[in-house]
């Protein structure tokens, strides 16, 4: 089933159990997928996945921002959304299944020091799409490359 249908089904199932913040994310996900459709082609799975990654992105720095200025009301919608909008997401790895990934990945491409990061960050952000952050992608391809 892809995406869209997926969306449509959990729209539905949500208006019938009045659930207020799950249907607020899932029509804020199909108003983004909406706006993929109008570019010109029929997106792909890997645009809907980056639609979502970014969307991810996006409440997660909302929420560090409502934190910071407390205002709990604001992160906790956010954090609603978020956990809507990560149930469409691939399992994000941990930080030991991250790391043991980037040594792979680091070992595949020879890199020796910080000047081979470009190549190593090409390579992790194509493989890890969806399935990490990228700031925390590149903090531990740094250490690891220190």
């Amino acid at each position: 089933m892809d995406l869209n249908t997926q969306i449509t089904e959990q729209l539905k199932d949500a208006m019938r159990a009045k659930d207020q913040a799950k249907l607020r994310s899932l029509r804020a996900i199909k108003a983004e997928l909406l706006l993929l459709k109008t570019k010109g082609t029929e997106p792909t799975p890997e645009d809907e996945l980056a639609a979502l990654v970014k969307m991810a992105k996006q409440r997660r720095d909302s929420i560090a921002i409502f934190n910071e200025q407390n205002r709990q009301d604001l992160s906790q919608t956010e954090q609603e959304e978020l956990e809507v909008i990560e149930s469409f997401l691939p399992k994000q790895l941990s930080a030991e299944e991250l790391r043991a990934e980037l040594e792979a990945i680091i070992s595949k491409t020879g890199a020796q020091g910080m000047k081979d990061m470009g190549k190593v960050m090409g390579m992790a952000s194509s493989s890890l799409k969806g399935k990490a952050d990228g700031k925390a992608i590149a903090d531990i391809v740094k250490e690891l490359l220190t």
